[in-house]
C-alpha cells in the first residue's frame, strides 16, 4: 500500500486529533489559571483577584478537554442522525432504536457496522467495533491505551447526539481493553 494514499479517511483522521490536541493545550492552559488564581488567593490578595475578572471568567469556563470533545460529539450526532434517518420510518422500541445506530448510522458515521451488540434488556447496551476508526491507527501495545480514552470522546458524543435526537435519553461511556477494539456503554436513562 502507498503510504500517500490515505483514503477518505485521512481528513476526519487528521481533523480529529487536531481538535484532540487543542482541546489538551485548552485544559492545561485552564490549570495554569487555576493555579495562579490559587496563588493570587493564598497570597491575600483578595481585592485585585475579585477585580480580576476576565481571570475568574477563564478560571470557571465549562469542562475539561473530553468533556467538550464529547460536547462536540453530541452536536455532531445530533445533525447527522437527522440526515441519515430522514426516509426512515419512526422506531417503536429502544432496541429498534439501538439497532439502527449499529447498522446504518454507524456504517454512515464510522464507515463500517458494529461487530456486535449485547443488551440485558434493562436499558444497558454494549456495542462492540473490533477496529473501531477513530483508534484504528494506533499501535496495539498497551501503552496507548490511556492516551486512546480522550480519542473515544468525541464518537461518545456523537453516538449520545444521535440517540437523543431518535427520542432516547441516554448516558454513553467507553471502554478499551486492547486497541483498536472498543466497546461503548450505553445507559438508557429511564423516565420516573
Amino acid at each position: 500500500m502507498n503510504s500517500l494514499n490515505y483514503g477518505a479517511s485521512f481528513p476526519f483522521d487528521f481533523l480529529h486529533a487536531e481538535i484532540v490536541k487543542y482541546q489538551q493545550e485548552k485544559e492545561q492552559k485552564e490549570k495554569e489559571v487555576r493555579q495562579q488564581y490559587s496563588e493570587k488567593v493564598n497570597s491575600g490578595l483578595d481585592a485585585e483577584v475579585l477585580a480580576d475578572s476576565q481571570l475568574i471568567q477563564q478560571l470557571f469556563e465549562q469542562g475539561n478537554a473530553e468533556t467538550r470533545l464529547e460536547s462536540m460529539g453530541f452536536r455532531v450526532g445530533f445533525a447527522l442522525v437527522e440526515k441519515i434517518a430522514k426516509d426512515v420510518p419512526r422506531f417503536s422500541t429502544e432496541l429498534d432504536v439501538m439497532k439502527f445506530i449499529c447498522k446504518e448510522f454507524w456504517t454512515s458515521a464510522f464507515g463500517k457496522q458494529v461487530d456486535n451488540l449485547r443488551t440485558n434488556h434493562q436499558g444497558v447496551y454494549v456495542v462492540q467495533d473490533n477496529r473501531f476508526y477513530t483508534v484504528s491507527s494506533f499501535s496495539e501495545s498497551k501503552q496507548y491505551l490511556e492516551e486512546a480514552a480522550i480519542y473515544l470522546s468525541f464518537p461518545s458524543g456523537v453516538i449520545r447526539g444521535a440517540l437523543q435526537n431518535l427520542g432516547v435519553n441516554s448516558v454513553v461511556t467507553n471502554s478499551c481493553d486492547t486497541l483498536p477494539s472498543v466497546k461503548f456503554h450505553v445507559h438508557i436513562a429511564r423516565p420516573q
